[in-house]
């Protein structure tokens, strides 16, 4: 068993690693991925493991490996607005990170076969939107989930800019995949123990990009032994947002853009040198492994930490380190939710402030 990338300490630590072993590339992934705890999404006894790049599995509820995550999310290649169907949608860890990048226009579906990790997800998108400090820096596509097995999607569904299959695609199903999306758009999923992305470019045509060596758990096939029907998966329909609702979105910008504009007013454009942080070491070299995980296996390009004796180096950056300690002992100051404390302070009614706030906890 390991990892494609060394376990962190927090989640902050997790994604620097994925950064540095390029499994992040870009920046809206990287908020994304920043914007949500991945330990929020653990049972309470298993949080422990949150930060290793590692997968989960207990019962029906299935994590993949961060490193995985963050290859789909970058194949994805996501934008405010886009239309989004996640095909095992499990507890709603992905979905969520992707409706920080659709913004408030987007679409966010996901189908779920087991009705028990359904409701486990509603509940982790219920405490993230709740509580999470780093909801009110967003506007939020919130995911919407249904339960049934994906290869009964009824056919006169919808078709989507992005789709994304979270096991073991086999060829016979390839095309039914395809036909989700719409011309444009883009499909990531295992196939044929290769992650794969599949960009359609035209009504019957097709570009297939194969990205990392993988093995997924195979689609759970229908079974029709009761009633020899199909059960047809009906997807949320796409709805018009009400009028209360964009004017909330439209007042939480307008604020936003206040707030940005105070800051740079007060920091000079934002020109004042920024506050020094203890960095940190990192020791390494190139190497191609193989990587086993639960049910995912891949070959990845990882950064290891390298043998001691490479140790000048390591020493410059001790007595560095010791100096900025030295010299201050300063650390960042805990975040600030001044959307929040604007709204707060603004001269409406109460059960309009906390409209305005999602009725969020803090």
């Amino acid at each position: 068993m390991g990892g494609a990338v060394s376990a962190g300490e927090d989640n902050d630590e997790l994604i620097d690693n994925l950064k540095e072993a390029q499994y992040i590339r870009t920046e809206l992934v990287e908020q994304a991925f920043r914007a949500i705890d991945r330990a929020d999404y653990y049972l309470e006894e298993f949080k422990d493991n949150a930060y290793k790049d590692l997968a989960w599995k207990h019962g029906n509820i299935h994590l993949s490996a961060p490193c995985i995550y963050s290859e789909v999310m970058e194949a994805l290649d996501l934008q405010p607005g886009l239309s989004f169907l996640n095909l095992g949608s499990g507890t709603g860890y992905l979905s969520s990170m992707v409706g920080l990048i659709l913004g408030p226009f987007g679409v966010n579906h996901g189908v779920e076969l087991h009705s028990d990790v359904i409701e486990y997800a509603k509940q982790k998108l219920d405490f993230f939107i709740k509580t999470s400090d780093s909801f009110d820096k967003f506007e939020f596509c919130e995911p919407s989930f249904v339960t049934g097995n994906c290869l009964e999607i009824s056919p006169d569904c919808t078709q989507y800019d992005r789709v994304y299959c979270g096991a073991g695609v086999q060829k016979e199903h390839e095309d039914y995949m395809k036909n989700l999306l719409k011309v444009g758009g883009i499909l990531v999923m295992p196939l044929e123990e290769k992650l794969t992305k599949i960009t359609r470019t035209g009504p019957s045509a097709w570009e297939t990009k194969k990205i990392l060596a993988v093995s997924f758990a195979p689609l759970i096939q229908p079974n029709h032994a009761d009633s020899g029907k199909s059960r047809l998966v009906h997807l949320p329909p796409v709805a018009v947002r009400s009028l209360q609702d964009l004017a909330r979105i439209a007042i939480r910008g307008t604020i936003k853009k206040i707030i940005h504009q105070e800051t740079m007013s007060k920091n000079g454009n934002g020109l004042k040198n920024p506050p020094k942080f203890k960095r940190r070491r990192v020791r390494r070299r190139r190497m191609e492994t193989i990587v086993f995980l639960d049910k995912e296996v891949f070959a990845s390009r990882i950064s290891n930490p390298s043998d001691d004796n490479n140790n000048s180096e390591d020493l410059e950056d001790e007595g560095q380190d010791e100096e900025e300690m030295k010299s201050s002992e300063l650390k960042p100051d805990p975040p600030v939710n001044f959307l929040r404390e604007k709204v707060l302070s603004l001269p409406l009614p109460d059960p309009l402030k906390y409209y305005l706030l999602y009725y969020r906890e803090k």
